[in-house]
C-alpha cells in the first residue's frame, strides 16, 4: 500500500500540479482577453461617436496601426505564458495542456 502512495504522490507532483497550475492560468488568460476586447471596444465607440458628434478626428490609418501593435504584444504575451509554463515540469506537457484546457474553459 505504501508504494501506491508514493506512485500517486509522484504523479500528482509531476503531472497533477502542474495541470493545475496552467489551467488556472490559461482561464485567466481567457477572461483577461474577454475583458480587454470589451473595453477596447467601448473606446472605439466612444471614439466613433465622439468624432460623430465633431468632438475629434479618427483616422482608419490610425486605428488599424494601434491595432496591429497590440495584437503583436497579445502574441508575444501569449508565447510567453506557454513558454514558461513548459518550464514547470520536466517536460512541460502537463502545463502548457492545463493551459489551453483553462483557456478553453475560460
Amino acid at each position: 500500500m505504501q508504494n501506491q502512495d508514493d506512485i500517486t504522490s509522484l504523479l500528482f507532483a509531476n503531472v497533477g500540479a502542474p495541470f493545475i497550475i496552467g489551467l488556472a492560468v490559461g482561464y485567466f488568460a481567457k477572461k483577461t482577453i474577454k475583458m480587454a476586447l470589451f473595453f477596447g471596444g467601448l473606446g472605439i465607440v466612444l471614439l466613433f461617436v465622439s468624432e460623430y458628434y465633431g468632438f475629434a478626428e479618427v483616422s482608419d490609418a490610425g486605428l488599424k496601426t494601434i491595432t496591429h501593435a497590440i495584437t503583436e504584444h497579445a502574441s508575444e504575451f501569449g508565447g510567453f505564458l506557454v513558454d514558461r509554463l513548459s518550464q514547470i515540469t520536466g517536460k512541460g506537457l502537463s502545463a502548457v495542456a492545463g493551459f489551453y484546457a483553462g483557456f478553453k474553459l475560460g
